[in-house]
């Protein structure tokens, strides 16, 4: 697993999860307010693809996780 994979499960994780809790309907509802973390995790994708600067990029070098392959390429 690279770096590249994990971001994306975590950034997709945190939009399912905050959306869950977020949202009305859900069976799990707590609040609106959890909505804005979906905001935050759209907003974090766009700027680290603008910018290339990803906190989390740095968090798992720092864990040992290897860089390399993103998700999308074919092996």
């Amino acid at each position: 697993m690279t770096i590249e994979r994990l971001i994306r499960i975590m950034a997709g994780t945190v939009v399912l999860v905050s959306l869950a809790l977020g949202y009305h309907g859900s069976p799990i509802f707590v609040s609106e307010w959890f909505l804005a973390l979906t905001a935050f995790a759209g907003f974090n994708l766009a700027q680290s693809g603008i910018t290339g600067f990803c906190p989390p990029a740095i968090l798992f070098r720092k864990l040992g996780v290897p860089e390399g392959g993103g998700a999308c390429s074919t092996k």
